[in-house]
């Protein structure tokens, strides 16, 4: 029993640093040959735990043989258009100026209601709305709308918004995050100030946000 649980520890680790190199992907984000490999690492973490008869190493060392394989294709995506296009395929246009492409449903093997529900996943609830509809890639489908229909931008309008910074977290669960801190060049001290308009401690707050705009996210924890 013991070592079953040991066995199971060391293929989980592996596992999570073998997806964790790979990327954070969701999995309907995978390419199909990073998808693959997904399965099969599965598969493979299976058969050590399942049979403690077989010794760990034969899961240990085929799905180190998958990270490598998923790093020499990674490469080749990264250097060549040719092998990206082999190994990842091409993006293809379903809606081409507002009017469905029966073949390119057909050589996707799409049908018009998969289309339709893909649409909606997009917030796209009328066909008649869609200017193009891409297929990626990696399955997913991105819509550009017909002019009239795409929602209204300050630059339409003319309108010159002051810009937007990234929100950086300050306290979460009563910890500083002494790294955000140093981003923004502030200090501990300046926390506290900031802090002491709320009457609170860093340890007495669940989070603590600067947010883009300059203003702050507060909330206080609930006491234990």
């Amino acid at each position: 029993m013991l070592l079953i649980f040991v066995r199971t520890i060391i293929i989980y680790i592996l596992v999570l640093f073998v997806m964790r190199f790979m990327g954070k992907r969701e999995i309907g984000q995978m390419q199909p040959f990073e998808l693959v490999i997904a399965i099969m690492i599965a598969d493979l973490a299976s058969t050590p735990l399942s049979e403690s008869g077989v010794p760990i190493v034969y899961g240990i060392i085929p799905i180190l043989g998958l990270l490598f394989i998923h790093i020499i294709i990674s490469i080749l995506n990264i250097k060549s258009i040719k092998a990206r296009e082999i190994i990842c395929g091409k993006p293809r246009l379903l809606v081409v100026k507002g009017k469905i492409d029966e073949q390119a449903l057909i050589k996707e093997n799409f049908t018009i209601n998969e289309l339709q529900e893909r649409l909606r996943v997009n917030n796209v609830c009328n066909l008649g709305d869609v200017e193009y509809a891409i297929l990626e890639t990696s399955g997913q489908i991105s819509v550009i709308l017909k002019s009239e229909k795409r929602n209204v931008t300050p630059e339409d309008l003319n309108i010159k918004l002051p810009e937007m910074n990234i929100a950086y977290d300050l306290v979460i669960d009563g910890k500083i995050m002494y790294d955000n801190l140093r981003k923004i060049n502030k200090n501990e001290e300046w926390l506290e100030e900031e802090l002491l308009k709320y009457k609170v401690s860093p340890s007495q707050v669940l989070i603590f946000v600067l947010n883009g705009d300059g203003s702050f996210y507060f909330q206080k924890k609930i006491k234990n």
